[in-house]
């Protein structure tokens, strides 16, 4: 089948690329779906295992892709590139009606400069977080897609703040909410902490860890630093680690095999992983969507970074910022969860952001 007979015009365009876009994507795709909209979904490929791709597009009703591009890894500028040629040829002969876009993987922003330049309107699902740290690549991948998008899509307040001091036009931004916790919570039901423990051979308490920022696990000493600390917290508590496969090296460059309370396992779809973090005592992380997760869920997170472009996280939720310095001390001090759920987090943003779609196309 060729791009052209796959991508129509007056087609919405989805894009989703990476482990956190398909939980974001499923709520706005089912929503546009019931409403009558044509759509067809594009997957670049950039996670491309079955863990972090594949098993989502069963386990979350995602329609199969359309296109596959099938860019797999490699660095941010070459990855990046990929994407852009093999979306430009989806698409450039076509008129899709809009496209829409995901978080802040290099899928989002390469497929956001593609559509700019071929005049095609862009929608950024999760528009507006900001770090405030340009050492990040997905903060830059966040501001520049926002400069490109015809509709910001925001899940909380603050971000329509970072948006207008940006110069935003304030006509360009709808706050949803979290698609992403829509996603959560339909699947609650199917969060089987014990079957997943049991499944993996895990007794008693135990915390969950993720680590693949490049902050954290491409410098040698520092990733040293995080495993040195991730072993006094085992002392006190068995830690369970789905080891991304970035930075796998690196960490047991550092020693991460050294210690046995540490159980590093394979990714998990997503259905195990939440089930697993759910049955958590805490979390220790440096991922975006844990961070949400971990609120809804009410499991105390620690993350591993000096910001988050979540606040809402910490001031709603049962997040907080730790150092290599003080995350065994903060162990010990994990404060009880708030009860309490960001605006909008409810279980509807997938509609909001659908009626947001269908009212700009009704616009144009």
């Amino acid at each position: 089948m060729t791009q052209q007979a796959v991508i129509r015009s007056g087609d919405v365009v989805h894009v989703t690329g990476a482990r956190p876009n398909f939980p974001k994507a499923a709520p706005v795709i089912a929503a546009l779906a019931k409403a009558g909209i044509p759509q067809r979904l594009i997957h670049t490929g950039q996670h491309y295992d079955d863990a972090l791709s594949d098993s989502f597009f069963r386990l979350l009703n995602l329609p199969t892709p359309d296109l596959n591009l099938g860019v797999g890894s490699g660095s941010h500028a070459s990855q990046t590139a990929a994407i852009m040629i093999g979306f430009e040829k989806a698409i450039a002969d076509v008129k899709p009606a809009m496209i829409v876009v995901y978080g802040d993987v290099n899928s989002t922003v390469a497929a956001a400069l593609v559509a700019a330049k071929l005049e095609i309107p862009v929608a950024h699902v999760e528009a507006g977080l900001r770090s405030f740290d340009l050492s990040m690549p997905e903060e830059i991948n966040r501001k520049l897609t926002d400069q490109l998008s015809d509709l910001l899509l925001i899940t909380s307040p603050e971000a329509e703040e970072n948006l207008k001091r940006e110069g935003l036009a304030e006509r360009k931004i709808v706050f949803v909410g979290n698609s992403m916790i829509d996603t959560l919570l339909s699947h609650l039901a199917e969060f089987d902490s014990a079957k997943v423990t049991n499944e993996l051979g895990i007794t008693g308490d135990y915390a969950v860890a993720t680590l693949h920022r490049p902050g954290n696990v491409d410098d040698l000493s520092t990733a040293k630093s995080i495993v040195t600390a991730l072993g006094e917290v085992s002392k006190q508590t068995q830690i369970v680690l789905p080891l991304h496969p970035r930075g796998k090296a690196s960490l047991y460059n550092a020693g991460l095999g050294e210690y046995d309370q540490i159980r590093v396992i394979e990714p998990l779809n997503y259905i195990d992983f939440i089930s697993l973090v759910k049955g958590a005592k805490f979390v220790v992380t440096d991922s975006g969507g844990v961070q949400e997760e971990t609120t809804i869920l009410k499991v105390p997170c620690l993350t591993l970074r000096p910001n988050t472009e979540r606040p809402i996280t910490i001031t709603h939720g049962s997040n907080q910022l730790v150092t290599v310095a003080n995350l065994v001390q903060r162990v010990t001090e994990l404060p009880a969860p708030k009860d309490v759920v960001p605006p909008l987090w409810d279980g509807k943003a997938g509609e909001r952001i659908a009626a947001a779609i269908i009212e700009f196309l009704g616009s144009k």
